[in-house]
């Protein structure tokens, strides 16, 4: 295992720091910056020359790392962001006239551009849910017209972990929908962006709601939680899937020089740093969810079990918070907004949200 403890000085640059490091927002966790740990395992992957596509020993060692996490048959392969793993995957496990059954709120099917039918080439079928998680029941809307030539077919469901709001499936829900679809001769993806938050907040390892679950392809996020660049594509049932070498390369999804984007996860899954900084965004969150319950005005709408926060307040408190700190809306015909923790972000971070939160509230009243 490669060791990522002690990092070399940084050498001198020209480049200037163009931003205040100690500004916070709450917008995502894609606004954080990189850890020091996947810094440091980056200065020590560099220097030399390694063998380029993935023939370096930073990526052939990374296999075992994720089959310590996810069982022995699991196959792994690294990619540029999580678009780019979500579509590899899907292509590889669905046919020119293939349909995908998604919750209608997944990265999908609202945010990635319709990349997954103009450039996957299938069909996505939505179902609406009430907090992000689909249920065999759910799937049975659209799992049906398989031997209709008019329809396209279902042939995969897509779940995401945690889903796009903040909650999580048990490992009992994941197996019920897994156990459904493969009846139903349907694979089963994971959108793994946030996994690790799952992880953290179910308290069980991850393969306990991926490979023994049933799921058969994960894509795996890592730049939500520390990373500079880069998810995983990690094959868990190999005999569902075909082309993925083929299909990464054709999705311009394969890295030069991927050591770069491997040993960044070497650094995350080798250790606990993946599971630490998970755990302290989690943390976070719900110190906010505590913090702004006790605002009149403030109604918290999901459940609170990852890293994320959703809430309804007045649209105008919210156009004021948002010239102090950056977060998004998620429906403002509501006024319902989504708050971000990251594993940077501190305790001094949420007190001082929540009071402006308290503040602007105050004046609205």
């Amino acid at each position: 295992m490669t060791d990522v403890t002690d990092a070399p000085e940084p050498p001198t640059t020209d480049a200037v720091r163009r931003h205040d490091p100690e500004v916070r927002g709450f917008a995502s966790d894609n606004y954080a910056g990189v850890h020091p740990e996947v810094l440091a395992a980056l200065a020590l992957a560099n220097g030399g020359h390694q063998v380029a596509y993935g023939g370096d020993a930073y990526t052939e060692h990374l296999q075992e790392v994720f089959r310590r996490h996810f069982g022995p048959a699991a196959q792994t392969f690294p990619v540029f962001n999580g678009t780019g793993a979500n579509n590899t995957a899907l292509m590889a496990l669905t046919e020119r006239w293939g349909a995908v059954i998604c919750p209608a709120t997944a990265h999908i099917n609202t945010d990635e551009a319709g990349a997954p039918e103009r450039m996957a080439g299938l069909k996505l079928t939505p179902v609406p849910t009430p907090d992000g998680k689909l249920t065999p029941e759910l799937i049975d809307r659209e799992a049906f017209g398989f031997d209709d030539e008019h329809r396209a077919q279902p042939q995969v469901v897509s779940i995401t972990q945690t889903t796009e709001l903040g909650t999580c499936y048990t490992p009992e829900e994941v197996k019920a929908i897994c156990d459904h679809a493969h009846e139903l001769g349907m694979a089963v993806h994971m959108d793994g962006s946030r996994l690790a938050n799952a992880a953290a907040s179910l308290n069980v390892p991850p393969a306990r709601f991926t490979t023994d679950a049933g799921v058969d392809v994960l894509s795996f996020g890592g730049t939500k939680n520390g990373l500079l660049l880069g998810d995983c594509v990690v094959v868990l049932s190999p005999d569902r899937v075909r082309g993925i070498p083929n299909l990464r390369k054709m999705s311009m999804q394969l890295a030069s020089k991927m050591r770069f984007v491997s040993v960044q996860f070497e650094a995350l899954l080798a250790g606990d740093l993946w599971l630490r900084s998970a755990a302290h965004a989690n943390a976070m969150a719900r110190r906010l969810e505590r913090a702004v319950r006790a605002v009149d005005g403030v109604r918290i709408t999901q459940k609170v079990q990852s890293n994320a926060v959703f809430a309804t307040l007045p649209k105008e408190v919210s156009e004021r918070l948002q010239k102090r700190y950056r977060f998004y809306f998620w429906d403002e015909a509501v006024g319902e907004v989504r708050w971000m923790c990251s594993f940077d972000t501190t305790e001094q971070d949420i007190d001082a949200f929540a009071a402006a939160i308290a503040e602007e509230m105050h004046e609205y009243a």
